[in-house]
């Protein structure tokens, strides 16, 4: 197992929550960060625009993401402009489709050929992969987000369909391949082991961090005991 510190893969700390945003922000394992509306309904986010603001005054390097929310091409347009004014650091996620299942590949060309840098998100298919791919300008960064969590919701092996996304998007030297909604820790060594640029982690599977190399036996013996301090806690009898 490769050390934390020794990781390829860029981590960056997924959530919306502001006060957990900045205090990861003086994590130096923390390369950058994601948000979606639905992460920031989740942590009360009413004021989408303060929102950004209060975050980027504190976050001024790392990259983020912020997501439009419109169902329209058009205004997704509008928003992902806007949103791209908010910092150079700013990436804008655009959903790989609308509600309709219509292509957002028309709207990823037009914005990277205009500079900004986009995240396609909700990408499931090495089809959807390849299709977007070739939408993004040459020479501006961007990032494609693979759900491989989604992906192993429904009872497929992720790594397969990521190590052949690493593979497809190897001609596309600006575009990163980003692993995101990773369903457990194991998934960060997984995605460095496969050359994924970036993997996107919730808090809950950061705090997860410090149980990196623990010794097993170890933690056997701490869940025996905390068996037997539940057990005798509740009162159990037999």
């Amino acid at each position: 197992m490769r050390a934390l510190a020794d990781l390829r893969v860029k981590i960056f700390a997924d959530g919306a929550d502001k006060v957990e945003m900045l205090a990861l922000a003086q994590n130096p394992l923390i390369k950058g960060f994601t948000t979606n509306p639905t992460l920031m309904r989740k942590a009360g986010v009413v004021d989408y625009t303060k929102f950004a603001d209060d975050v980027l005054k504190l976050i001024t390097v790392r990259p983020i993401s912020f997501e439009v929310f419109s169902d329209e091409f058009d205004e997704m347009e509008r928003q992902a402009r806007a949103i791209a004014t908010w910092g150079t650091n700013v990436y804008v996620k655009i959903p790989i489709t609308n509600t309709r299942g219509e292509s957002s590949q028309d709207l990823v060309r037009r914005l990277t050929d205009a500079g900004v840098k986009v995240n396609v998100t909700a990408v499931t298919t090495l089809d959807q992969v390849d299709r977007i791919s070739r939408c993004f300008a040459d020479g501006v960064p961007g990032c494609v987000s693979v759900f491989a969590g989604r992906v192993a919701d429904t009872g497929r092996d992720p790594v397969p369909v990521m190590a052949a996304a690493v593979e497809r998007l190897a001609s596309h030297p600006y575009v990163e391949l980003i692993w995101a909604s990773p369903r457990e820790l194991l998934n960060i060594f997984q995605a460095d082991q496969i050359g994924c640029h970036i993997i996107t982690v919730t808090a809950d599977i950061l705090r997860k961090l410090t149980l990196v190399g623990k010794g097993l036996d170890q933690y056997s013996l701490e869940t025996v005991k905390m068996f037997y301090e539940d057990a005798r806690s509740a009162g159990y009898s037999l």
